[in-house]
């Protein structure tokens, strides 16, 4: 046995409450003092504390029915955004028609939305988190990698959501308020309430997605009548192909890349809560309202071909002030930009919440930085990247949605061949005891062989602006996304030998 192995079975971090306290105990300095400074807010104001800790049953409480409402109406806010909106424009940049586009946002949604329905499964069932729960397959060390996608991911979200609630800040303000200050406040507004913890969150995103959903049906019945359904893609055979691949890619990916964090919202529900239940709102509660919010934006995007005017606003100013130009009247236009500058705010609320959580699992003396460390670089993280990228939004999108997929895609295959295949889809297979015990967990290298396998599928089959993969240029001119497709086959094919070459070998 190694020595860091020694020292883990040794000193367990935060296996239970009296871990806990005794892991407190020993501590001295500046950490001491400031986990020390979190149990005080959470005894206070309800700062979660121990975020990363399992929620054993006997610690959970009976979830009345309109609470497991939150089971959708979470991803709802989380989803129905700026964001969305502005990736609805992109089948309209592609070259497609309004139907191709339409019909694309939707299904892609749905598919994509399915990971995460699957992946949230696992929060009620264990009592883990999700990165938590990807360390029994990908055991202790080579899950160090996905804790460090994970908050990538994340960070990368927020500052998406940053730059298109910045742009509508902008508008609003006539231009007298930069972008940049823009996007600080939206991310400084969602730190403060991801500060708070998990209870703050599901209380905020249970009723914020009313708004949002409003504000869509006022585009559909504004915008609508300028709607170009007639139309056709001047796109044909493999060009088509390409840019019909590319679009689902990316929105995909935009749906599926909650998979990675999914259970960390539902560690609270009883262990008995079905899941076929938690699956199905789970799933639906993202695709709709991502649907809803690309929709709108395939709608406003196929109008720019009857009023140029708005295209020229569009492309010379942005979305902010193309809002502002097609909504009537202009006091009106305004309103409507101030509440959707909050959907940004909607989705950093769970980004940053759950990239403090994956900070946490980098290593042992990560885990030992209070979440409100790490909630704060965040933050910071969040702010360069928004304000790095903050002038090429479209390319932003269409590069780190389809990123998204690819990697979600390879996690969500090694975790489901897992539970269904050597779990045998009962929960009772795993030691829920052994979450932090590197010594019990699982080795991890049949994961790792398959991730680094599924790499290759990503750069084979990907089209980025920056680079286009050798499969993925053989589709049309501008090349068609294939990554995801690969990357589930060529995961699959390599854990499931790997895994049981594992299993010979260790046991484990």
């Amino acid at each position: 046995m190694s020595s860091d192995e020694e020292n883990a079975k040794e000193q367990p971090l935060y296996v239970g409450k009296d871990d806990v306290q005794s892991s407190k105990e020993q501590e001295t300095g500046v950490l001491s003092r400031l986990r020390q400074a979190e149990a005080s807010m959470d005894a206070k104001f309800g700062v979660e504390s121990e975020a990363i800790n399992r929620k054993l049953p006997e610690d959970r409480h009976i979830v009345r029915w309109h609470e497991e409402l939150s089971m959708a109406l979470l991803w709802a806010s989380a989803t129905m955004n700026t964001s969305c909106f502005a990736t609805g424009f992109l089948g309209w940049e592609f070259g497609l028609s309004l139907r191709q586009s339409i019909t694309i946002s939707i299904f892609a949604s749905i598919i994509g939305a399915a990971l995460p329905g699957f992946a949230a499964t696992f929060g009620a069932a264990t009592g883990l988190r999700q990165i938590s729960v990807s360390r029994y397959s990908f055991g202790w060390w080579p899950n160090k990698i996905i804790a460090v996608l994970n908050a990538i991911v994340q960070i990368g979200w927020a500052a998406v959501s940053c730059i298109t609630g910045g742009l509508a800040l902008n508008a609003v303000a006539d231009g007298h308020l930069s972008l940049v200050v823009g996007i600080i406040i939206l991310a400084i507004v969602a730190t403060l309430i991801s500060f708070v913890g998990l209870k703050a969150i599901v209380i905020y995103e249970r009723y914020a997605w009313i708004i949002f959903f409003t504000i869509f049906l006022i585009f559909f019945g504004e915008v609508g009548r300028y709607a170009d359904n007639t139309t056709p893609s001047a796109l044909k055979g493999k060009d088509l192909a390409g840019s019909v691949l590319s679009l689902i890619a990316i929105v995909y990916g935009s749906s599926a890349s909650w998979v990675s964090i999914a259970s960390d919202y539902y560690v609270h529900y009883p262990v008995n809560v079905s899941r076929v239940k938690v699956f199905l709102m789970t799933t639906f509660g993202i695709a709709i309202p991502t649907s809803v919010g690309m929709v709108a934006g395939c709608v406003v995007a196929s109008a720019l071909n009857n009023r140029p005017d708005w295209a020229d606003t569009y492309e010379g100013d942005g979305i902010g002030y193309l809002i502002q130009t097609m909504l009537y009247p202009r006091g009106f236009a305004k309103f409507i930009l101030t509440l959707l500058v909050l959907s940004g705010i909607n989705v950093n609320v769970v980004s940053i919440y759950s990239a403090a959580i994956s900070c946490q699992q980098f290593s042992r003396p990560c885990a030992r930085v209070p979440r409100f460390i790490w909630t704060l670089l965040c933050f910071v993280l969040i702010l360069a990247l928004a304000l790095g990228g903050r002038e090429q939004l479209n390319s932003y999108l269409q590069n780190f949605l389809s990123l998204l997929g690819y990697w979600s895609t390879s996690y969500f295959a090694i975790l489901f061949i897992e539970h269904y295949l050597f779990r045998k889809g009962n929960f009772d297979n795993y030691d829920l005891e052994a979450w932090n015990d590197p010594t019990r967990l699982p080795i991890g290298l049949g994961a790792l062989a398959a991730f680094l396998v599924g790499v290759i599928g990503w750069i084979l089959g990907m089209v980025e602006t920056w680079y286009v993969g050798p499969i993925g240029k053989l589709i049309g001119s501008g090349g068609g996304d294939v990554a995801n497709e690969l990357t589930f086959v060529f995961s699959i094919v390599t854990y499931i030998p790997a895994r049981y070459l594992e299993l010979r070998i260790f046991g484990r």
